[in-house]
């Protein structure tokens, strides 16, 4: 990696990276100091990475990082500091921008394109109702790879298969479609005295506003802090915590199941058996 940006690399440091790829932190010649992720697989798509942050930069005022280059093989980013450790400051900065995320809005849900998560196709076909979409091309389309992938155990998937078929005696049409971030998990946030200075590695779409905030609670990203500033701005309605967020954590499981199978096949059978399957 001599020249990036038409500018000669006179330092180079690896960070931590996501699933996809080699991350570095480069210095130019000119000063101006970049983050590349470089991909040398044989079907390398780093391109819709860098599509999905210039759609958030061109419709939201998400902090994100401006890309500079984005082709399958190599993404050039703006370098943005900070790390992943939140105090209640940040995490009420973080609510205040996915509220104002969940604001922007689109007829229906999905996206224009199919992008990733975790390097994983994610489907996003134009769909009228939440339901069907979040049936068809989150679910089931994910947990049907897994099984493809050996991972995912076909008698798990049929008992998947029919509560699919039963979402609505759970979950209900949002009022509106919401663009969401799709991955906020701990590492693809980046905060700095107080305030978040980037969302990264996003997965977008248009979807209901709860399963970002589910996928929040899977892993712990933020905690009470964000949640009590994010009521400030939205409500969460009853349901959510004992139900909902249970079912919408089916899907970033089975991506997990899907990449890495082994440990993450016990939560999406407790799920299943939680709700009676």
């Amino acid at each position: 990696m001599d020249e990036i940006l038409g500018q000669r690399v006179v330092g180079l440091r690896p960070l931590p990276g996501g699933c996809v790829g080699e991350v570095y932190q480069a210095q130019l010649a000119n000063g101006q100091q970049v983050v590349v992720k470089v991909d040398t697989r044989p079907r390398p798509q780093l391109h819709l990475e860098g599509y999905m942050l210039t759609y958030l930069t061109q419709h939201s005022h998400l902090p994100v990082p401006q890309v500079y280059q984005a082709t399958p093989e190599r993404l050039v980013m703006a370098f943005l500091p900070g790390d992943s450790r939140f105090d209640p400051t940040t995490e009420r900065d973080a609510a205040a921008h996915l509220a104002a995320l969940h604001q922007i809005t689109a007829p229906r849900f999905g996206l224009e394109q199919d992008t990733l998560i975790g390097g994983l196709p994610q489907p996003n076909p134009w769909t009228d109702s939440w339901l069907d979409f979040f049936r068809d091309h989150r679910l089931l389309y994910m947990a049907w790879q897994a099984v493809a992938a050996g991972r995912l155990p076909t008698p798990i998937f049929a008992r998947l298969e029919k509560l699919a078929g039963q979402l609505d005696r759970w979950l209900s049409e949002p009022d509106r479609p919401a663009l969401i971030h799709g991955d906020v998990w701990t590492t693809n946030v980046l905060a700095e005295r107080g305030r978040v200075t980037g969302f990264i590695d996003p997965a977008i779409y248009y979807a209901h506003s709860e399963i970002e905030l589910a996928f929040i609670t899977l892993f712990g990203t933020f905690g009470r802090d964000f949640f009590a500033a994010y009521r400030e701005h939205h409500p969460i309605l009853p349901g959510f915590w004992e139900t909902r967020r249970h079912l919408y954590n089916l899907y970033p499981l089975l991506v997990h199941v899907h990449l890495f199978g082994g440990g993450y096949v016990a939560p999406v059978d407790q799920t299943l058996c939680q709700f009676g399957y």
